[in-house]
């Protein structure tokens, strides 16, 4: 009789791959979907809308659309690893079951260089940008005062996070709709050239190059439905759950994206008149809905930076140090579990605690520390691809040649592409990551005898 590996079985569980049910299931997938579309941010491109419509001529629409297709091919390849291995610790764990130990070592090690730093980046941007609105506080303050409330209520338990979360989500959803509500208003009543389908295609500027160059940095406003896959073991409703919450989260994403950008392209048609790029939404906000709406836009990306998301990526970074940590790849003290909260609470206080030196050293040089986070999430999905290919097209002879074949292929050609238009400093900073996760997983191999170097 045919002994079949775990992931080979119909609704393969936790227990199935020698782990404990440690921590506690409560999420539902409609807490995975807030989750998911708090680490995107709905209001995200209000942020870098100036960048990215710079770039785009214009076209700032037709590439949160690019995007949007961009990231569906790598999140139906995490929805089918979610489905085979429902554990916490995301790419680390898809690709040390998909392909192999050192694999799933060293994509846990990529995946920490974008996440380790997230927070910290995030609560920079918070920061400085409250230190513009009220400078008689300084800067430092308010870094400090962003970790410490987020770090309290990630240690409180994954419900306490999940209920702040809604709470952070209505507010921005709340921001978006009057945006929306005054944008199509004002367009109605002589805003700008009235609706056009030139934020899509405008044939004056239309160059791919131009094109796929903004959809590089617009791809990046979608990093973080993969947190969804950090939760696993925290959710009930099955296998599927956690494939359903990454698909909606990045569904309902997209469209958002894309209605804002396009209502602002059009309440704005002349892009080159932005002084600012920085600020360019908020000029936008403010052109249909006076001082109110641009202040009112402001103060929502501040918080959503330095709470939402960064109360998401702190949550997401934390449990893949966890599944590394009990896999004796990381200090196994990273694996601790709060006796009360059932939360992985040393992993949590280490983010933190790297978040405030991190956050302090880069301060005034958020422009270097953002280069560094892209080029470990990208690597990561790359590796997601092959990790689909290989475990269910060569392992088990799959034919659903649609899933398992043709969507991480055409993901993997895509996520190449955008790394390739990443700069040279985050490629540097990248493979010198790489060597050191190298280095290091020598030294794990040659101290711990169940470490494995499957080549």
């Amino acid at each position: 009789m045919e002994i079949k590996h775990p992931a080979q079985q119909t609704g393969a569980s936790l227990q199935d791959f020698g782990y404990h049910q440690e921590l506690e299931r409560t999420l539902s997938v409609k807490d995975l979907v807030v989750y998911g579309l708090i680490f995107m941010v709905p209001i995200a491109p209000m942020g870098i809308y100036g960048s990215v419509v710079s770039v785009s001529q214009g076209m700032v629409a037709l590439t949160y659309a690019i995007g949007m297709v961009a990231m569906f091919f790598t999140a139906l390849s995490y929805g089918q690893l979610s489905q085979a291995f429902p554990i916490a610790g995301s790419v680390y764990t898809y690709a040390k079951l998909g392909i192999n130990k050192t694999i799933g070592f060293l994509s846990g090690w990529m995946i920490i260089l974008d996440y380790i730093f997230v927070p910290a980046l995030l609560y920079i941007i918070a920061a400085n940008s409250l230190r513009a609105l009220i400078p008689a506080v300084p800067t430092w303050i308010w870094l400090l005062a962003f970790i410490a409330i987020n770090t309290i209520i990630n240690i409180r338990g994954i419900e306490f996070t999940a209920i702040a979360n809604r709470i952070f989500l209505a507010g921005e959803l709340i921001v978006l709709a009057f945006f929306i509500v005054l944008g199509v208003y004002g367009l109605a009543h002589g805003v700008g050239d009235g609706f056009t389908f030139r934020p899509f295609y405008d044939p004056r500027y239309f160059n791919l190059n131009f094109v796929m160059t903004a959809t590089s940095v617009a791809v990046l406003s979608f990093l973080g439905f993969d947190g969804i896959s950090t939760l696993a073991e925290e959710t009930t409703g099955g296998n599927r759950a956690v494939g359903k919450g990454i698909m909606w989260a990045l569904m309902l994403v997209g469209v958002l994206f894309i209605v804002q950008t396009y209502l602002a392209a059009l309440i704005v048609p002349n892009w080159r008149s932005f002084t600012d790029l920085n600020t360019a939404f908020y000029v936008v906000a403010g052109r249909v809905g006076g001082p109110f709406l641009a202040n009112l836009t402001t103060i929502a990306t501040i918080l959503s930076w330095g709470f939402a998301n960064a109360l998401a990526a702190q949550a997401a970074i934390s449990r893949i140090l966890f599944g590394m940590a009990r896999d004796r790849n990381l200090p196994g003290a990273l694996a601790k579990v709060h006796p009360k909260f059932k939360t992985p609470y040393v992993s949590t206080l280490l983010v933190a605690g790297i978040s405030l030196v991190v956050g302090l050293a880069f301060m005034n040089d958020s422009g270097t520390l953002s280069q560094i986070v892209n080029c470990g999430a990208l690597t990561a999905f790359l590796v997601i691809h092959v990790a689909v290919v290989n475990h269910f097209f060569i392992r088990q002879h799959s034919r659903d040649y649609w899933h398992h074949l043709l969507v991480p292929i055409i993901g993997f050609a895509i996520i190449l592409f955008v790394m390739i238009n990443l700069s040279s400093l985050a490629k540097l900073i990248g493979g010198a990551w790489l060597v050191l996760g190298l280095a290091y997983y020598g030294v794990l191999r040659l101290t711990q005898r169940k470490t494995e170097m499957n080549l």
